[in-house]
C-alpha cells in the first residue's frame, strides 16, 4: 500500500510533464522566430542598412512601420532604418505592381558597446564608445528616458542652421 502511494505523485508529475511538453515546445519555437535566418536583412536599432534591388521600385510596403522605415534612393536602392526591436517585412513592387522582392527584416540591438545599468526594476542604457554616455533605449526607466530624450533634442536643435551653435551658444 505504501508503494502505491509513493507512485501517485510521480505518476501525476509524469502526466503534467506530458501535458506541458507541447506548450514548452511551442514556446521554444516562438523564441526562434526572433532569430535571424540566413536570408534576413539584419538592421541594428537606430541604424540603417542598404538593400539594392535588381530593378527600380515604384512602391514599398512595410509590414510594421513601427519596426523599420524605408526610403528609396535612386530607384533601386532602399535605405532600411531600424526604429524598434522586432521582425517585419518589406515588399518592393515595380510599376506594374509585380513583386521585386519580399524581404524579411530583423531589427536588433547593437550589443557591441552598450551597457545596461539596473537599479531595482529601473533600467538605464549607456553607449560606451569608448567613454560611456546615456543613450535612448526602449525599456529604459521613464524619467531617465525623458531626460536623455530632452537632451538629445536640445543638442539637435543647437546643431541646426540658426540654432545656438550658429550664434556661438548665446
Amino acid at each position: 500500500m505504501a508503494t502505491s502511494s509513493l507512485l501517485k505523485p510521480t505518476a501525476r508529475r509524469g502526466a503534467a510533464m506530458r501535458l506541458l511538453a507541447p506548450i514548452a515546445f511551442v514556446g521554444a519555437l516562438s523564441c526562434l522566430s526572433g532569430q535571424a535566418w540566413p536570408a534576413d536583412l539584419v538592421v541594428r536599432f537606430d541604424q540603417s542598412q542598404l538593400l539594392r534591388l535588381p530593378r527600380p521600385v515604384a512602391e514599398v510596403i512595410i509590414g510594421n512601420p513601427g519596426i523599420a522605415d524605408v526610403t528609396v534612393q535612386g530607384g533601386n536602392l532602399l535605405v532600411v532604418t531600424g526604429k524598434s526591436f522586432g521582425v517585419t517585412n518589406i515588399i518592393a513592387l515595380d510599376g506594374e505592381r509585380n513583386i521585386i522582392q519580399d524581404q524579411r527584416v530583423l531589427v536588433e540591438r547593437d550589443e557591441h558597446s552598450v551597457i545596461n545599468l539596473h537599479r531595482g526594476i529601473a533600467q538605464q542604457t549607456f553607449s560606451c564608445t569608448p567613454v560611456c554616455a546615456p543613450m535612448l533605449n526602449i525599456g529604459d526607466d521613464q524619467e531617465f528616458f525623458g531626460r536623455v530624450a530632452s537632451h538629445t533634442l536640445q543638442k539637435a536643435k543647437a546643431s541646426e542652421p540658426g540654432g545656438d551653435a550658429d550664434r556661438g551658444g548665446q
